[in-house]
């Protein structure tokens, strides 16, 4: 009684096409621009404090209070949880092209607005930049489950997962453009309105024309947003949401088509197709069908997701740590604004440079051939690895003279992390679970890593701090020191490690087969957790 879905076979044996690479590009640069803003972010945070919090009497220059830095920080991950939940939802309600538009104007107005941060006083400007980042957040969040959905609706099974995992690596040149703008911006003022240096002058070495330098950096990030507005409206909606969600198997054949040399199916077919689509029956999200078929892949999709984050995003916190202890950035008094920023840039470009691309291309290269499986144990096995590698002997690490290794070791984490779950985690969500919850699954699993993102910024933030009260950083209470932070991070990538087992392997197996669309829910009862044994087609 089952039937093949022609379209969505034909798409699956379909050769890697040219519009395979024009969808690509489009998906990825909406993650270009996500990481451009989450991460210009922290490239202006010092600049912010220098402008908005001088203070004349104090030795060193004006920097955020804790709870400026981390809402200013933080604000927009949390406006990305919200968005991800909410677009992931309507992706699967109203169609992934429809939403997907609007994830996209979302991004460039508010990013446009936080640039245009105004207000009498350093509050007034801090409030508005969080309100603005915030719903630049949320239309942010609307991108993770809708670019990975549609990649891995559109392409083929045998290089499925290096094509969503491009979609993803587009993030680590959406970082190096970050830089390379601030670098650009900074230079260019700082040859214009040339300023002392702090200790020489305090009020002289901020000249009131950076406070358009940071706006310039964060408006930027509209330009690729709005480039890629008209390709996202040109692009139709995927075969399988118009197939198996809307159930019109002609208008998904006519649209693909229309993009791809895919094969024709004839209309006695199609209607067919169409009647035994509308007899299936569908279980929801909340249903015990969906517990006992997805339950435990959404489970560790989740787990896995959130744990990584928490290691992800708390190694960023190091940053300015390292980047000082290598003497990259010399101390703040020493340098006026511009120069700061400069170097922060700088620095940062570096690590985008040599940490983070190399990772992700590695993923794209390998994911299909080694698979998803063994690149996320990989690598959660090596960043557990290396962070006990830094925590262990962190002593020895710290005192002059060892610094490059420090670096190495952490440039490694990194490594592993862009080059393991940081990537798989985003590729597997899109592929294992039925088209018409596909983009909500993707959505929780994604808001279960940003809310490890949060955690991970904030609590260690705290958690980092010294557990001696006279070496804490300004209005940080003590906390249990970074040697006991790695240690809890390396059990962090251990439960990653242990959940990574409960998500089936995807390579080269065809959406219908993963999420057992192509079954009948009669004919094969309680084949829910053994996906590897379930039929492909049972008329055969």
């Amino acid at each position: 009684m089952a039937h093949d879905h022609k379209v969505l076979d034909a798409l699956d044996a379909a050769k890697t096409q040219w519009y395979h690479f024009t969808a690509v590009v489009v998906a990825g640069m909406g993650f270009f621009t996500d990481a451009y803003d989450l991460f210009s972010i922290s490239l202006v945070t010092k600049l912010l404090g220098r402008i908005y919090y001088f203070n004349p009497s104090s030795k060193t220059p004006g920097s955020l209070p804790p709870n400026v830095s981390a809402a200013v920080n933080g604000v927009a991950f949390c406006g990305t949880l919200a968005g991800q939940l909410f677009f992931g939802w309507l992706g699967d309600k109203m169609g992934r092209k429809k939403v997907y538009g609007m994830t996209l104007m979302l991004m460039v107005i508010c990013c446009l607005a936080s640039g245009l941060s105004f207000g009498s006083t350093p509050k007034g400007v801090m409030a508005t930049l969080c309100f603005f980042r915030f719903w630049l957040g949320f239309g942010i969040g609307g991108d993770y489950p809708l670019s990975a959905t549609i990649m891995s609706e559109y392409a083929n099974k045998r290089t499925r997962g290096a094509f969503i995992a491009a979609v993803f690596a587009m993030q680590g040149f959406g970082n190096l453009t970050g830089g390379i703008v601030a670098i650009i911006i900074s230079s260019a003022f700082k040859a214009r309105f040339d300023a002392p240096a702090y200790k020489d002058d305090p009020a002289g070495s901020t000249v009131p024309q950076v406070d358009y330098a940071w706006r310039i950096v964060l408006m930027f990030g509209a330009i690729p947003a709005l480039l890629t507005y008209y390709w996202r409206m040109k692009m139709p909606e995927t075969a399988c949401y118009t197939a198996l969600v809307a159930k019109n198997a002609k208008k998904a054949t006519s649209d693909m088509a229309r993009v791809l040399n895919a094969v024709e199916v004839s209309d006695e077919e199609k209607k067919a197709e169409e009647d035994e689509l509308e007899r299936r029956e569908e279980y929801g999200l909340f249903s015990r069908q969906f517990a006992k078929r997805h339950g435990l892949h959404l489970l560790g999709t989740t787990v896995c997701w959130f744990m990584l984050d928490i290691a992800f995003y708390s190694q960023n916190l190091f940053q300015k740590d390292i980047y000082a202890a290598v003497n990259w950035l010399p101390k703040a008094e020493t340098m006026n604004a511009l120069e700061e920023m400069f170097r922060i840039s700088r620095a940062q470009t570096l690590v985008a440079l040599c940490g983070t691309i190399p990772g992700y291309w590695f993923t794209v290269f390998f994911i299909d051939i080694v698979g998803r499986f063994a690149i996320q144990l990989g690598g959660f096995f090596f960043m557990t690895v290396f962070m006990l590698g830094l925590a262990i002997p962190y002593h020895h690490w710290t005192t002059p003279g060892n610094h490059a290794g420090f670096v190495v070791m952490y440039a490694f984490t990194f490594f592993f992390a862009n080059f393991g779950p940081n990537s798989t985690t985003f590729v597997v969500p899109a592929e294992i679970f039925p088209a018409r919850l596909r983009s909500t699954c993707h959505g929780i699993s994604s808001a279960a890593g940003k809310s490890g993102a949060i955690v991970g910024s904030f609590g260690f933030l705290y958690a980092a701090q010294s557990n001696d009260p006279a070496k804490t950083d300004a209005g940080y209470p003590p906390g249990i020191g970074v040697r006991n932070s790695l240690f809890m991070l390396a059990g962090c990538n251990v439960i990653g490690f242990l959940f990574t087992f409960l998500v089936p392997e995807s390579k080269g197996k065809s959406l219908e087969e993963l999420s057992g669309e192509n079954v009948d829910e009669e004919a094969a009862p309680g084949q829910g957790n053994q996906q590897q044994t379930v039929p492909t087609n049972l008329s055969e």
